[in-house]
């Protein structure tokens, strides 16, 4: 009985802390005037549920949630702009080609093939920015560290993928059959699923359920091997 309390109890944190980001998402974004202030709000909640699930004591307040948001959501400003702008410009361009080559008639075998192509490009490129997020919450390393290291864990950690789009889609059918579950924690949902997924199955030096190198010499053994450890 008191194991299910205790799970239950954590349940119930995990909830408020998610919807809590979502708030603090909400608020931080308004506070950059919605174009400067979307991406440092992705990139604060990357870094709190990154903070939150490597922290020893999982028991945090709606104030330390906040603070921590807050705080990351600060340094991104200038960063995670950035980054942010420039993977959406480069989605919205893959989107559109998808886009035209499904409604303009290319073909038999040829049309197939370039839209199946597209379509794995799409898909490709939205794990690798995810994940990227993820990493850049991870390391402080330049953009090209960065993406090489995502596209790197889109490979080696076949797992993990699968699992990304797997959630991508449960969270997306969730979406459409209860729009107040969005309402409520909205893109606080598939961060954390993503950091959750990427903490069990990832591999991730310094943020691993099973981390295998010593925390003194994650980053550097990672930065010098420059991929993904086994």
């Amino acid at each position: 009985m008191t194991r299910v309390a205790l799970t239950y109890e954590r349940l119930c944190r995990i909830v408020l802390m998610v919807f809590v980001v979502n708030v603090a998402m909400l608020v931080h974004t308004l506070m950059g005037l919605i174009v400067g202030g979307f991406f440092p709000s992705i990139a604060a909640a990357y870094a709190t549920f990154r903070t939150w699930l490597i922290d020893e004591d999982q028991s945090w307040r709606v104030r330390q949630t906040w603070t921590v948001f807050h705080r990351a959501w600060k340094d991104e400003l200038t960063q995670a702009n950035l980054f942010g702008w420039g993977q959406l410009i480069i989605g919205l361009a893959l989107a559109w080609d998808y886009y035209l080559v499904n409604w303009n008639d290319l073909g038999g075998v040829v049309g197939v093939g370039v839209s199946g192509l597209l379509l794995l490009l799409n898909l490709v490129f939205w794990t690798v920015a995810a994940l990227s997020w993820s990493v850049r919450a991870n390391f402080d390393e330049p953009l090209p560290w960065v993406l090489r290291m995502s596209l790197n864990m889109t490979v080696a950690r076949p797992l993990c993928t699968l699992l990304l789009l797997a959630f991508t889609v449960i969270i997306g059918w969730t979406w459409s059959q209860w729009p107040g579950v969005f309402m409520v924690f909205g893109a606080a949902v598939p961060i954390f699923a993503v950091q959750a997924v990427i903490y069990s199955f990832g591999g991730l030096p310094g943020m691993s359920v099973k981390e295998q190198l010593s925390p003194g010499a994650t980053d550097e053994a990672v930065a010098e091997s420059g991929g993904v450890p086994a």
